[in-house]
């Protein structure tokens, strides 16, 4: 993305609304989880000046170096709807502090550059393409650096930011919240700005513009909070809980391990796996691009097993995708999120057929005819909350039962792969639960 060094803060989470002593998500977090998939998108100064470095470099450079002539959010947003893609967020400001839209706070933004002739709206544009494609559209907005304003890992050249760049970032996020509709997700690099210089106000901001968006980092005291899974690779921890009793304000810079929430903390704050399409070594970690890199890209059966231990591990994922100077995703990166999303469909798209019956602690999938299965989705339904806390899966073989795998959090889905095993049925069982099982799917597919 990104990402600038800053603090790194963990808070206690206060309880929400139980159900059967089992804590429940709001109805927009089941939505989300039911997404699985999201695409971020970056464009900023470094897209058009590589030697510069939001951090280091003297100066910013002129709006005016912002020129992506061919610039198609429409490209984008297909692009991304390639992996399976529900939801799609953009990077309207990144560290440099130059802004996507039109913004009243400064002038260092699209208005003042040649792009369009200082007419156009990245924002606008994409929002209007998320609608256009049925995806959910997104905002992201650093609050903690912005090199235009001189303010770095949240400080003011050295010092504490001032009451004035507080009040910047509110006028700008009141812009973002309110004028360009409904937001589905709203991405806290960094966490949110502290309460001394106007951060206080953020949590008011959002009750007020945008009350059912999901928000990443986002204040602690907001309904509908997730929580990263610390680090940029795409692998959650396992297990890894949708309920947390604490969360994280970390920009990404720092791996953070011990984030694998808690099955019995009091609040409903479940993971999302960020990670960038290409290489975490390669420009900008990745999330940007840079001429001369299009080979730089995660091959398709690393991007699977990226898959399958975030989606798979109750989790969404979070891709990055880069857009060129051009404006556009880079013909080499469309090509790969292709393949990537055929692969996906390929091993995930068609479970077995199977009559399945779902009783108390035990789900039973019976098959047509024996079958040579080595991968399996379960499902808990969420809306329940998480009741399962440990489980064996466990195949019909030659006239008994055979263990295929066991583990602990489910959530809203799990991926077990195993030794292919020619069975005739499959059967979960909870072998611990701290409420009746709710379960929505036990998918098995074939080898």
């Amino acid at each position: 993305m990104k990402r600038f060094a800053l603090y790194v803060v963990s808070v206690l989470l206060p309880a929400v609304c139980l159900a059967d002593g089992v804590v429940v998500p709001s109805k927009v977090q089941v939505e989300w989880a039911d997404c699985e998939v999201g695409a971020l998108f970056h464009i900023d100064m470094c897209t058009f000046k590589p030697d510069f470095v939001w951090n280091k470099s003297p100066e910013v450079p002129p709006a005016d170096t912002f020129n992506p002539e061919e610039l198609d959010t429409d490209q984008w947003i297909l692009a991304a709807k390639n992996i399976g893609a529900k939801y799609a967020v953009l990077v309207a400001k990144h560290c440099s502090g130059f802004s996507l839209w039109p913004t009243k706070a400064h002038e260092y933004s699209v208005k003042n550059s040649k792009w369009r002739n200082g007419k156009g709206d990245i924002v606008r544009d994409f929002i209007a393409s998320c609608k256009k494609y049925g995806v959910k559209p997104g905002i992201y907005a650093s609050a903690n650096a912005n090199a235009y304003m001189r303010v770095y890992n949240g400080k003011y050249n050295g010092g504490s930011p001032t009451k004035e760049y507080g009040d910047m970032v509110n006028t700008q996020l009141r812009e973002l919240w309110s004028n360009y509709g409904p937001l589905f997700e709203i991405w806290f690099d960094g966490g949110s700005l502290p309460e001394e210089i106007g951060g206080n106000k953020t949590l008011q901001l959002l009750e007020e513009l945008q009350p059912d968006a999901i928000a990443f980092q986002g204040p602690s005291k907001f309904a509908n909070l997730i929580r990263w899974v610390g680090n940029e690779k795409g692998t959650a921890p396992y297990p890894s809980w949708g309920t947390a009793q604490k969360t994280t304000s970390s920009d990404g810079t720092e791996v953070i391990r011990d984030l694998y929430g808690d099955p019995f903390a009091k609040r409903w704050c479940p993971g999302e796996s960020d990670f960038p399409l290409r290489w975490n070594n390669s420009f900008q970690g990745g999330w940007f691009w840079k001429d001369g890199e299009d080979h730089k890209m995660f091959s398709v059966d690393e991007l699977m097993q990226k898959y399958e231990t975030s989606v798979g591990r109750n989790t969404n994922m979070l891709v990055g995708i880069v857009v060129d100077s051009r404006g556009l995703v880079p013909e080499a990166d469309v090509k790969r999120l292709k393949e990537w999303g055929a692969q996906i469909q390929k091993f995930y798209g068609s479970p077995l057929k199977a009559e399945t019956e779902f009783s108390g602690e035990v789900a039973t999938a019976k098959f047509e005819s024996p079958k040579v299965v080595d991968r399996a989705v379960i499902q808990e339904d969420i809306a329940f909350g998480e009741r399962i806390l440990e489980y064996k899966l466990e195949g019909f073989s030659d006239g008994k039962w055979i263990e295929l795998a066991k583990g602990s959090c489910i959530g809203h889905k799990r991926i077990e792969k195993f030794a292919p095993a020619k069975i005739s049925a499959m059967r979960l069982t909870a072998t611990k639960s701290k409420a009746q099982p709710k379960l929505k799917a036990l998918l098995a597919f074939e080898k």
